[in-house]
């Protein structure tokens, strides 16, 4: 469960960045730094999650191929949204700074349905 408590601790410090940093005005963010940032914490969040669940790989660095791996033999909705969340949250965010807050809502949200996945499946 410690782990599920830093992965929330991630994803609130990623709504923190958008919120406080990087400067909502109509519908877009002012700041592509803050953009990335936050992104790549969410995304960071959801990986710890999911490392709670899924455990240690048994040689080498993991990969997005290793959780997709990992996921398909699990759960097949949560491997589609953990697609997704890869999409917006390290992608288009982390990597493209795409200033659209409703795309940075919908990584949140992503990453938020992960978490909340890993938190019910490591009580178990």
């Amino acid at each position: 469960m410690k782990d599920i408590t830093e992965a929330k601790r991630y994803l609130s410090n990623a709504k923190e960045i958008l919120r406080e940093k990087a400067v909502k005005e109509n519908g877009f963010y002012q700041d592509r730094k803050y953009v990335k940032m936050a992104g790549h914490t969410a995304y960071a969040g959801v990986l710890v999650a999911l490392d709670a669940v899924l455990g240690d790989k048994k040689k080498g660095r993991k990969s997005v191929d290793w959780y997709k791996e990992e996921l398909s033999q699990r759960d097949k909705k949560i491997l589609y949204t953990f697609l997704a969340a890869y999409d917006v949250l390290h992608l288009s965010m982390s990597y493209d700074g795409n200033l659209s807050a409703n795309i940075s809502k919908e990584g949140l949200h992503l990453a938020e349905q992960i978490i909340n996945w890993a938190e019910q499946r490591a009580a178990a």
